[in-house]
């Protein structure tokens, strides 16, 4: 099972995380399928790949509940109703 969650990458004390479409199996460090997004908690920005993140849900991924909570903040799923 593949799901979309939070890759940590950045320095000490300043963390960046990458949205991933990883095996479920995987620890969270490990090797990711896709690099779909990624999400700046200091900066509070946000960026996302939204064909590959619908790709991804289209074949049965699911997001975490941080990941799901950030597509939301950034009206993702607002996006994919109106279209």
């Amino acid at each position: 099972m593949v799901k979309l969650r939070l890759k940590r990458c950045g320095k000490k004390q300043r963390a960046i995380y990458r949205i991933v479409a990883i095996d479920v199996r995987s620890r969270r460090e490990g090797k990711d399928l896709r690099r779909v997004g990624f999400y700046d908690p200091i900066n509070n920005q946000t960026y996302s790949n939204v064909p590959a993140i619908l790709y991804f849900l289209e074949k049965g991924a699911q997001p975490t509940g941080t990941v799901h909570d950030i597509l939301r903040k950034a009206e993702f799923f607002q996006e994919i109703i109106y279209n």
